[in-house]
């Protein structure tokens, strides 16, 4: 996504993207650290959440427990 169509988006919208990401070519630098439009990009909220349930289905495939 370049600069110009992220200027696009209605209001309140949000850039998402479960990465990895090719930075300049799907989305551009600027837009996916929220550098602009108000920072209204949830790109590494979202690389690092799914990073957690990630670690947690593969916790529960292989039975780990937590005593």
């Amino acid at each position: 996504m370049s600069e110009g169509r992220a200027g696009m988006m209605r209001d309140g919208g949000i850039v998402m993207h479960p990465g990895p990401m090719n930075r300049g070519v799907e989305i551009c630098a600027a837009v996916a650290d929220g550098e602009v439009f108000g920072g209204r990009s949830v790109v590494l909220e979202q690389v690092s959440n799914g990073v957690l349930v990630r670690k947690a289905v593969l916790a529960g495939v292989i039975g780990f427990r937590r005593d």
